[in-house]
């Protein structure tokens, strides 16, 4: 069993950004009313959803000390949401097709993995951190947000179905909307501080930086689908003013950080000479051009400025262009790690 289990001990814990990609790739269809291309890419992201949580439970079952390492690994425990949002993209496309019920169960499911995973992840950085430092915080980080972001996603579409309990709902995810700005208004500025006055090499700029705009971009849209959702009460009505006003800047903010990502990638790759390869973190890049896409969408739907919806448009051909190139790269590895496994066997 030794070898030719590696891969799944080693198995990255965040590979539900697949899933989260292909996802978000099948909304932006949606919204662009191209169903064919919509329902594509929504029959890959339930099949990668499914396949991820096979692997995931074998691995832990297999390896359950590993899993905990990473559970109580600062470096990798924010990863973890990954799962959250993946699950809740995934309720988005059901809600889309019309199983609400479904589109429920997937809400409720996600928000308990939150519940658990937030407090574990934060007594981690209480009690686990023992470096101290900022120097150990990542772009990863940020999955938190976007996690917690999804919730809202799902929630405005589901919140309608409830009936008399989708007021509770709408209460409660004006609170995660609310709690993941506090989140990202904290994690932003260590983040910043890091990238910007302490050093970093080539190693820091992993895919994982592309968080901060993913991140941006998801709170961004979050805010928008709040907007856009019929606010039940009139208390949540009256915050609609904030909510436009936050939205637009974290959706400057995240536009303001796409050129910024790319120079790194090209001083990374480019300057430093760094290989470029596969590597399941690069999903982690894939999922902020889509989630940037539907954002744009949506802030021009709801602040009516549609010149808007052509940037939009833009930036779905460059997420599905990135996502394609990645699908190759995932495959080429793939095979090319099967070839050898068969050329070893037959040693």
């Amino acid at each position: 069993m030794s070898e030719s289990r590696n891969w799944l001990k080693d198995l990255y814990p965040g590979y539900f950004a697949m899933t989260m990609a292909t996802g978000i790739i099948s909304i932006a269809f949606f919204l662009h009313n191209n169903m064919t291309v919509s329902d594509i890419f929504m029959v890959i992201t339930m099949i990668t959803w499914f396949v991820m949580i096979y692997l995931y439970t074998w691995r832990l079952i297999k390896y359950p000390k590993k899993v905990f390492e990473n559970l109580i690994d600062p470096k990798t425990t924010f990863v973890f949401f990954t799962f959250v949002a993946a699950t809740n993209l995934c309720g988005v496309l059901l809600h889309q097709r019309d199983y609400p019920t479904l589109a429920i169960i997937c809400w409720f499911i996600a928000f308990g993995y939150w519940s658990i995973l937030m407090y574990l992840s934060f007594t981690v950085l209480c009690f686990a951190h023992k470096d101290r430092e900022v120097n150990i915080m990542h772009g990863g980080w940020l999955i938190l947000i976007v996690g917690t972001q999804s919730l809202v996603l799902l929630g405005t579409q589901i919140a309608g179905d409830l009936g008399e309990y989708s007021a509770y709902l709408m209460v409660e995810i004006h609170m995660l909307w609310a709690l993941g700005i506090l989140f990202y208004a904290v994690l932003v500025t260590l983040f910043c501080y890091r990238i910007f006055f302490k050093t970093m090499n080539a190693n820091d700029c992993s895919p994982l930086m592309w968080v901060i705009m993913g991140a941006a971009a998801i709170s961004a849209n979050a805010g928008t689908r709040l907007l856009l959702t019929d606010p039940v009460i009139p208390m949540l009505a009256e915050l609609h003013a904030v909510i436009q006003l936050i939205s637009i800047m974290l959706w400057t903010w995240a536009t303001w950080w796409i050129p910024l990502l790319v120079i790194m990638g090209i001083w990374t790759h480019g300057y430093r000479k760094v290989p470029l390869k596969y590597s399941p973190m690069q999903w982690s890049i894939v999922f902020p051009l889509g989630m940037y896409t539907v954002a744009t969408n949506n802030l021009a739907l709801s602040s009516e400025f549609t010149p808007l919806l052509f940037l939009a448009h833009g930036m779905l051909w460059v997420a599905l262009g990135a996502w394609l190139l990645l699908a190759l790269a995932l495959l080429k590895t793939f095979f090319n790690r099967k070839s050898v496994a068969v050329i070893n066997n037959g040693d």
